[in-house]
């Protein structure tokens, strides 16, 4: 597989990047979680350059246009709750599609080691579709890996396609050397440091909360 740095272009994208990872920014959560959701349509928008596409006859009121149309089924999946916001804004341009849901969360002992608990799923069958995973934040990996682990249970899919905003380049070490063939990374941003609580330094913080509000 392959990864895909929206990041490293010049583009909009890095100021809708830079407006989530500012802490003043922070503070106003509507506008956050539009950003998240502006950023999940330009991701969109460059995954569906790599669809499969067939020229189709369109009839319109004085004749007939031929125009490539994307022939692959779409499901789009993301992790609860912090990739809501992410997970609208595929749905905004891939709005005939499926959609699947995943309940992950770390449980974390006494010694800050964790583990990456799955509690429930939402899923269309995924069989021969191409399958659009989306979170914000990609820290060790191993959330993304639990999560397509859970996936296949609802069938192999043709190709798929993981987006994330910002990354470690730790996590995507690990995601690069741990998914099949068939599958594309994508990610917004990749920060270099992971501290000692798995969090991306300098990341943003929890999108989650930053999202939705505080958890207890």
């Amino acid at each position: 597989m392959n990864c895909i740095n929206l990041g490293e272009e010049n583009s909009i994208f890095n100021t809708f990047i830079s407006e989530i990872r500012n802490i003043e920014t922070q503070q106003d959560s509507m506008r956050f979680r539009r950003n998240v959701e502006r950023m999940g349509e330009i991701f969109a928008y460059e995954i569906s350059k790599q669809l499969s596409y067939q020229n189709t006859a369109i009839t319109t009121p004085l004749g007939t246009a031929n125009i490539p149309l994307s022939t692959d089924k779409i499901v789009l999946a993301t992790i609860l709750r912090a990739g809501l916001p992410l997970h609208q804004g595929f749905l905004n341009y891939f709005d005939g599609a499926e959609n699947g849901f995943i309940g992950a969360y770390r449980k974390t002992a006494s010694d800050h080691s964790f583990t990456i608990e799955t509690d429930y799923l939402a899923c269309p069958n995924v069989d021969g579709k191409t399958v659009i995973l989306s979170d914000p934040m990609l820290a060790s990996g191993e959330s993304i890996l639990v999560a397509l682990n859970v996936l296949k249970k609802r069938g192999t899919a043709k190709h798929i396609h993981i987006a994330i905003l910002i990354a470690s380049q730790v996590g995507v070490n690990y995601v690069l050397n741990n998914l099949p063939d068939n599958a594309t990374l994508w990610v917004g941003a990749i920060d270099n440091e992971l501290n000692a609580n798995a969090y991306i330094v300098p990341g943003l913080g929890d999108a989650g909360d930053l999202a939705f509000g505080e958890k207890i």
